[in-house]
Formats: structure tokens, C-alpha cells, sequence
């Protein structure tokens, strides 16, 4: 791991007191950030301040605010915030997300279930990217990233509110680097493939090993466990300067989950009860 590749950088995160938010935040301040937490959960997110602080005491390291990215005004409070305390802002992480139910089926799909996935995913990712631009613009430099889905490449593995939303998400990633790019504003996305955080297994109603354990029985990759440290180091990369030149990019950390489509193969398979070939085709049974 290259050292210090955030030197002197102030980011603001959200969704930062659990899951890929506060590995984020962690990895980042190793990395030579300064990071504003900006969460609803107070309790938590001051505990993860103070965890990442430790014993020396650097109050200005990180620090924590609350924010609901639903509302204008504690959006404009937590950039106001990080302004005051750190004198400028760098790095805009809008990873703060809803999963909602895993109800699959749209006849059971309420309005109000779908608004609230777009007001947190769609609408939050707005007014961070709208600030973001507030401070950036006139400083001509900066980097956003948001948080999308492995959802936004895959169809039919999760709701159609949570995946229209990352869909959104990507969109908005995408006219926004075209138009922040001729102020010298980078914006990506970055895209994991099922990771158990706490709002997962809280969605899934599971424990984190029965999460992973599930995941990694339907992932393309075998031998590897996508957790939030590795988004984290994604995200890292997508921020520092080492990405200078990248924009408007959607890195999906999938395993290669969204390359694979092996429903034909399954269904053959099943249909002559053989089992799975351990090369890259299938074979028939002929009578």
C-alpha cells in the first residue's frame, strides 16, 4: 500500500459512521486525508472518530456532523462545517445509501418505499453533488465520487426502486463530469458487488458471515471476499491524484460478476441433471 497517496487533502464523507463510509474514513486519514463525517447515526459516528483518533489526540483529523443528505439545509450545514474547520474541501464522497425491502416483485412495490430509496440514493446524491460544485467551481479543482451498485450494470438481482436508483446515480456521475470538467472537477462512481454492511444484514435479516457466505455462493469470483476495506481502496484511487485524468468513469468492483451470464449453461444443467463442466463451455448429453 503506497503511503500518504491523500497528503494534505480534506474530504467529506457521508454515510461515513458504518459500512464502505467509515472504512472509507479510515483508509482515507491513513492515507494523509483530513475527513469530515457526515452521518445521521450521531452516536456511532462520533464513536468512529474517536476510534480513528486514538490516543494522540489529533482533534483535527477527523471530525464528525450530522447530516441527513435529504435535506438541503444539512447538506449546506455539513459543507459549511468542514469549510470552517479545515479551510477547504478536496474530496466529496456521496456514499450515504438506502437499500429499502427485498421485496422483488413490482405489484408489491409502495410509492412510498420507492420515494424514499430516490430521496437518499438519487436526490441525496444531487444536493452533495450541488454543494460539492458550490465550493469547487470557484476553487477549479476537486474530486466526487458516489457510491452506485454493482445494480447499475446487472438486472434482476434486487428491487427496481434500489436499482433505478443506482442507475440515476451512475447518470448523474456522468452529466456532471461534463460539466464540472471545464472547472477542473473530476466526478466517478464507484460500483461494489454485495457487501455485508450493516444495512445489508439488517436488510437481509442475517449475520455478516451468513451475508458473505450467500454472496460469495452466487459471485463470479471464488477464493476472495468483497468486504468494505476493498471498496475503500477503490475509492482511494478514484480520489488521489493517481486518477488525475479520470472521469466520468463507474468502476465496478464486481469480480466480474457483471461480465458473466451463465443462464443458458444453468438451465442445460438442470434440464439433463449433469453436472456443472469446469471449463468455460458446457457440454449437451446427446441420446
Amino acid at each position: 500500500m503506497i503511503a500518504c497517496r491523500l497528503s494534505g487533502k480534506v474530504a467529506l464523507i457521508t454515510g461515513g459512521a458504518s459500512g464502505i463510509g467509515e472504512s472509507s474514513a479510515r483508509l482515507f486519514v491513513q492515507q494523509g486525508a483530513k475527513v469530515v463525517i457526515a452521518d445521521i447515526q450521531d452516536d456511532l459516528g462520533h464513536s468512529v472518530c474517536d476510534s480513528i483518533r486514538g490516543t494522540d489526540h489529533q482533534n483535527d483529523v477527523v471530525s464528525y456532523v450530522h447530516c441527513d443528505v435529504t435535506k438541503d439545509s444539512d447538506v449546506e450545514n455539513a459543507f459549511d462545517f468542514a469549510i470552517a474547520k479545515l479551510g477547504k474541501l478536496d474530496i466529496v464522497f456521496s456514499n450515504a445509501g438506502f437499500a429499502g425491502n427485498t421485496n422483488p416483485s413490482i405489484l408489491e412495490t409502495e410509492r412510498e418505499h420507492f420515494k424514499r430509496v430516490f430521496d437518499v440514493n438519487v436526490y441525496g446524491a444531487f444536493l452533495m453533488a450541488k454543494h460539492a460544485a458550490r465550493v469547487m467551481i470557484p476553487a477549479r479543482r476537486g474530486s466526487i465520487l458516489f457510491t452506485s451498485s454493482s445494480a447499475s450494470v446487472v438486472h434482476g438481482d434486487v428491487t427496481h426502486a434500489y436499482t433505478a436508483s443506482k442507475h440515476a446515480v451512475v447518470g448523474l456521475a456522468k452529466n456532471l463530469c461534463v460539466e464540472l470538467g471545464q472547472y477542473g472537477i473530476r466526478v466517478n462512481c464507484v460500483s461494489p458487488f454485495g457487501v455485508a454492511t450493516p444495512m445489508l444484514t439488517r436488510t437481509m435479516g442475517m449475520e455478516k458471515e451468513e451475508v458473505e457466505a450467500a454472496i460469495s455462493a452466487g459471485a463470479n469470483l471464488k477464493g476472495a471476499v468483497l468486504r468494505a476495506e476493498d471498496v475503500a481502496e477503490a475509492a482511494v484511487f478514484l480520489v488521489s491524484d493517481e486518477a488525475k485524468y479520470v472521469s466520468g468513469v463507474n468502476l465496478v468492483v464486481d469480480g466480474g460478476y457483471s461480465t458473466t451470464n451463465t443462464a443458458l449453461k444453468d438451465r442445460v444443467v438442470r434440464s439433463h441433471k449433469m453436472p456443472k463442466s469446469s471449463s468455460n463451455g458446457f457440454s449437451v448429453k446427446r441420446d
